[in-house]
Formats: structure tokens, sequence, C-alpha cells
């Protein structure tokens, strides 16, 4: 490729001692010259650095995407279809490597990063690929005075900041759109799982990408973060992660007149009804608790049973999650992995101290998990199931954003939606029963901007993604994306 930075094939499976920036569409070393440590949570070994960049690396990235902007801003659709397709089919090509990239960042299991991280990243690529080639845009004629028609042009340079549950599936979930509608792009992946964005850096550079278009600059949240956010010449800020990082980020960017999509927090509750399809719903349940080691904000961590059938639930529920014993990620047959950092694992283990210590009786796990060969000092946490809190409790209230779920019994449906719609976030809900009457209504009523019914995480990349309450601003997906990526112009000619 001709760069002047040395860096690793990626399509054999090491990865670089040290991670560059992407800016101006060559890979750079941190102005500063200052490294983090990058960690493996499986193993606890230290195996590459990434950039600690600041403002003087942020400002680096803007200018080259202001650069390019008045050139990407024009280029066709059918252009930017083509190179974002590209993007897509090298990431496909390039499956293995990369979901063993994102397993020994994250810590999740590999088969999970083969089967739903990076196959989903291609789709976000080519999705707004295609949706690009796509839209459409009103007027509104005035009988025989004037015509109106609206005009949707891009923003300019724009900032993505991504998290570290799903590290390429939301980098991709971002930048994505913000390329289709002809944005420049100063992205930042988590500084705790950044090997995949820096990998995706390597492919928009044998795709082809101009120099500038995405610029991909590592760092923490504090400096690196809150410098794109701060920057005046960055027009538009979507993030996903903390409630309380949205709070800063909120405040830094609305003075500042920013466009700004928050995807923030979620306590989700899975209302389960006694005519439920059984098999499936206790399937379903086990893993929209535990999957990816709860570290999905869409993971239903408040589990709300009718009476009727809550003992029966509790037993067989509590017996399956027993069995998840949590194992080495590139086992084939490890259902759980490690998380994601000894920040978090350390955080985990509080939360369920703090339940404990609220009253809450932990009927499976509770404890860390000591794994075994090159795992020995891996961040294992056997999945966790608490009964016996009550609704308005910090445990029932507070994001744990861990394989950690409370059980809650209700006896009807008015008390169901009450439980459920207690706690301040609002992102997703799941409904379990066979009465569609009952499905519609109880939809109606959660206070939620994402219900599924009879499923969990079936998504269609059409769909409007995002948050009510402490959940977010804004919407992600389909159009909604497109739209918060482009300013729409009305433009008046008289008859």
């Amino acid at each position: 490729m001709g760069l002047a930075f040395p860096y690793f094939c990626w399509m054999n499976l090491s990865a670089p001692a040290q991670i560059a920036n992407y800016i101006g569409g060559k890979l750079q070393a941190p102005l500063n010259n200052r490294y983090l440590p990058n960690v493996n949570p499986a193993t606890g070994e230290e195996y590459s650095q990434t950039p600690d960049s600041d403002h003087a690396d942020v400002s680096a990235a803007e200018e080259a995407a202001r650069g390019a902007f008045a050139a990407w801003s024009v280029t066709p659709a059918e252009e930017r279809f083509r190179l974002l397709n590209r993007i897509a089919d090298l990431i496909d090509q390039n499956l293995e490597a990369l979901a063993l990239a994102e397993t020994n960042d994250n810590g999740k299991p590999l088969w999970l990063s083969k089967r739903v991280d990076i196959p989903r990243a291609s789709s976000n690529f080519r999705f707004f690929a295609t949706g690009i080639m796509h839209v459409s845009t009103e007027s509104h004629g005035m009988e025989d005075k004037a015509i109106n028609y609206t005009l949707r042009q891009p923003v300019g340079v724009v900032g993505c900041i991504s998290p570290w549950n799903l590290p390429l599936y939301l980098f991709t979930w971002k930048i994505a759109p913000a390329l289709a509608a002809g944005n420049c792009v100063v992205a930042k992946p988590s500084e705790v799982t950044p090997m995949t964005a820096y990998l995706l850096s390597l492919i928009c550079i044998e795709a082809g990408l101009p120099a500038g278009v995405l610029n991909i600059v590592h760092g923490g949240g504090p400096e690196c973060g809150a410098a794109i956010v701060a920057h005046p010449g960055i027009k538009a800020i979507s993030f996903t992660g903390s409630t309380r990082a949205g709070k800063q980020i909120a405040a830094t960017a609305a003075p500042m007149f920013k466009k700004i999509s928050l995807e923030l927090g979620g306590k989700n509750p899975n209302i389960i009804f006694a005519d439920c399809d059984w098999e499936k719903m206790i399937r379903t349940t086990l893993q929209s608790s535990f999957s990816n080691q709860g570290q999905i904000c869409l993971c239903g961590s408040r589990i709300l049973i009718e009476e009727s059938i809550y003992e029966k639930f509790k037993t067989e529920f509590v017996a399956r999650a027993r069995k998840l014993t949590p194992g080495d990620p590139l086992d084939d047959n490890s259902k759980q992995g490690a998380v994601v950092s000894k920040l978090h694992y350390d955080k985990v283990l509080a939360c369920i101290a703090l339940a404990q210590e609220e009253g809450g009786t932990v009927l499976a796990g509770g404890q860390a998990v000591k794994g075994s060969g090159r795992c020995a000092d891996g961040l294992f946490i056997a999945p966790t199931v608490i009964e016996g809190l009550g609704a308005n409790c910090r445990t029932n209230m507070e994001e744990i954003f861990g394989p950690v779920v409370t059980l809650q019994p209700f006896k009807t449906e008015d008390e169901a939606l009450q439980l459920a719609n207690t706690s301040d976030y609002g992102l997703s809900a799941t409904i379990w029963t066979q009465d569609v009457s009952r499905a519609n209504r109880v939809a109606m009523k959660v206070q939620s901007g994402i219900i599924w019914v009879n499923c969990w995480l079936l998504r269609d990349l059409r769909t409007p993604f995002g948050g009510f309450k402490n959940s977010g601003v804004g919407r992600e997906g389909g159009w909604d994306a497109l739209r918060f990526f482009t300013e729409p112009k009305n433009v008046c000619i008289e008859l």
C-alpha cells in the first residue's frame, strides 16, 4: 500500500505492537507520542498499544476532513455506493481476521464475532450504500403561485464516537450513513477495543476511499473524545455510550448548536405472560439476558414474570443459567466469554454485592470465575440471577451492563406495566404473550423506543433505533440516520 507508517498485513492473525491513527489517508503515530495499553480481557495480557491522542490529533483530523469535504460532498451517489460496497466486500473477505481481533479485544466468544459482529459491520456499509441511491425529497406546489422543493445536503465534518461492547458493529453503524450522505468523518472508537477500527483504516486504504473522507483517531474520552465534541469545525456528534457521558456531551455541544444523536443506556424489561410460547420464551430470555456477557444495551436485565408461572420460570431459568459456564472465547463450546476490562469487571462485581446489600437473593452465579490455561488471569463472571428486590432499588434502576438479571413477579397487566415503566431508561422491551390484543395494548403503553413481541434482537436496519427518557436523544437507522447526517434546505420558486 506504500505507507510510511509500519503496519502488519491485516490478512494474517497477528496484531501490531502499536496501533496507528488514520488521518488524511495515512497511518500515523499520535502527535504526543503517548500510548495506552490494549489488553486481552480473556488472558489479562497487554498485547498491543493504542494511541492516547489529544486535541492536536483531532485538529489534524478535522483539517483533513475539511479539506476533503468539498470534493466528497459532490461525489456522485453512485461512486459513494461503489466505494462503500468495496469496503463491505473487504470486510467479508477478511471475516476470520476481523473476528479474531474483535474477540481478542472484547473477550466475546469467537463464534459470536463471526456470526454477528463482523457480518453486521459489512451489512451496515451495504445498507447505507444502497440507501443513498434511493433518497428522495418532497415538493409542495402553491397552486399557481410557486413551487417549493427540499434539498438534503451533507452537514460537513461530523464526529462519530462509538462504544466497546460491539466495537466494529457500532462503529460502522455511525460511519456508514455519515459517509453515504456525503459528510467527512472524524471518528473515535473506544480505547478499550480499538483493533478492528484500526483494521478498518487499512481496509479503507485498500478500497480506495479518498484521503481525509474518513479519519480515525484513537484515544480516551476525557481528551480525545472531548476534543471531538468541542471542536468548532465538527458540526454534528453521533455518540453511543453511557448516559453519564451523554450528559457531558450534550452540555458541550448544545451551546455550540451542534446536531447531536445520543444512544445511551438501557434497563430493559422482559415481560412474560403465562400464555407465552414456553420453550421459545425460555430459550430467548436466556439469550437476551446473557448474550455478549450482558454487555448489550438491548439486553433484558429486568425479567418480569406473571405470578402463576413465576416458580416454574425461576426453576428452569436458573438451571439453564448455571450451565452457561464462562470459558476461553476461542473455544467454540464457550457460551460466555470475558467481560471487557478490569474496570468493568470490578464494577459488575460491586453491583452484585450492592444487590445483596439491598436484600436480593442470588439464585445463580454472583461471583467471579477462575479461568484455566491461557485464560487463568481472565476477567470472567458467572451469569447471575437475583430475586427479592423492589422495583425502585438501585439494582433495578441503574444500568449494570453485565451478566446480571433480576426476577420480579406481577399479578396483573397493569402491575406489569407499572414495573416496566418504573425505570428512568426507555430503550427496549420484550413482551411474551400469544394474545395479539394484549401484545398491542402493552406495546402501546411501555415507555421504550424499541418493542419486541415474542422475539429479541430481530433487527430491520430500515427501522428507527433509539430510546425514551434517559436512553438518549434522536434516532439512528434507515432514513432517520440519513436525515441526521444531512441538512434540509427549502427552495421556493415563484411561477
